[in-house]
């Protein structure tokens, strides 16, 4: 592995998603050469980092294109999602993972980097969308290239998805009937915090090969998550009153209905809200430093958030989509 003088080269996949277009720069700071594999180079041309990478023009679903991209890397970040609510996506995730696991390998690449979603222990029946993060997690694993599988819950930043969910609930019911599963535990986490343990997993020993959970310093329901915001954003109380007929598939349309949401992404959202989402473990602190200042606490990173970009933002009951993009993996944790 590289040494922290001499930090080598990092290929991003979904460069052009929520997560992967703030990892890049993160990554840069941190003295890494870095790659992005894109099917569009054009995407990339408004990102004020695009000169200093280097793009691999190429679709995910081709062997020689992941044989070019992951020629000569060190790291490699698996940021790659189907989250267009078409039929089949568990087929094309599974498939996309182990054709990535094999070019990985077959490049000799140093470490893969993936990031999923937080999920509970020993419950039988995950909804499909976590299922299926779960399970490519487990084909990287199998690909016999050192790999850490990241596992967050909510992410808190301006256009993830899961928070540009909660800032419109919020903004549009002050009243709402909502799931009884919106009692259940959740542990999210500051999207910089996000960024800081990826760009910080690419420097673990060699023979660390496991899953990690990830969260910030707070567990709250998403009742809790809501009264919060509304309270942040200077909004009146809000109150959330639930009901224990209103199915998952229901909930999406409800959720799907009353805000600007993508379709596409309501439902692996309110699919995942069924389960409480506590870390179990914090093992990945002990192998890398925390963030400078400790984990950001759910109110700092929620004003953080509403602080982001003013003047891109759209108002309450819109909707932009290029500000929330398909290739968010926190839609795996809500």
């Amino acid at each position: 592995m590289p040494t922290a003088h001499n930090r080598g080269l990092a290929l991003v996949t979904g460069a052009t998603g929520y997560i992967g277009c703030r990892l890049v720069p993160r990554l840069l700071e941190d003295g890494w050469r870095v790659r992005v594999l894109t099917r569009d180079v054009g995407r990339l041309a408004s990102r004020p980092w695009h000169a200093q990478v280097d793009i691999v023009e190429g679709d995910a679903t081709s062997r020689p294109d992941l044989d070019r991209a992951c020629l000569n890397v060190d790291v490699a970040y698996y940021l790659v999602h189907s989250m267009d609510g078409r039929p089949g996506f568990v087929d094309r995730d599974r498939h996309l993972a182990q054709h990535f696991a094999a070019a990985a390998s077959g490049a000799d690449v140093g470490r893969i980097v993936y990031l999923s979603g937080l999920h509970p222990a020993g419950v039988e029946r995950l909804s499909a969308h976590l299922a299926s993060r779960v399970e490519v997690g487990e084909v990287l694993m199998a690909s016999g290239v050192p790999t850490a599988v990241l596992q967050a819950a909510v992410i808190l930043g301006s256009g993830s998805a899961s928070f540009e969910m909660l800032r419109h609930l919020t903004h549009r019911l002050p009243l709402m009937m909502a799931p009884r599963w919106l009692n259940n535990r959740i542990q999210p986490i500051g999207i910089g915090d996000v960024l800081h343990f990826l760009a910080s997993a690419a420097t673990l020993p060699s023979g660390v090969h496991r899953t990690f959970d990830i969260g910030g310093p707070d567990v709250l329901t998403y009742r809790q998550m809501i009264e919060r915001f509304a309270r942040l954003a200077g909004l009146r109380r809000r109150l959330v009153v639930t009901v224990p007929v209103l199915t998952p598939r229901l909930a999406s349309y409800w959720v799907g209905f009353v805000t600007p949401v993508p379709t596409g992404l309501v439902r692996p959202l309110v699919g995942s809200l069924i389960h409480e989402v506590v870390c179990a473990e914090n093992d990945l602190t002990d192998l890398v430093e925390v963030p400078a200042g400790g984990l950001t606490d759910f109110d700092t990173a929620v004003r953080a958030a509403l602080a982001d970009e003013p003047e891109r933002r759209p108002e309450p009951g819109t909707v932009d989509p290029a500000r929330i993009t398909a290739a968010d993996p926190s839609w795996a944790g809500r």
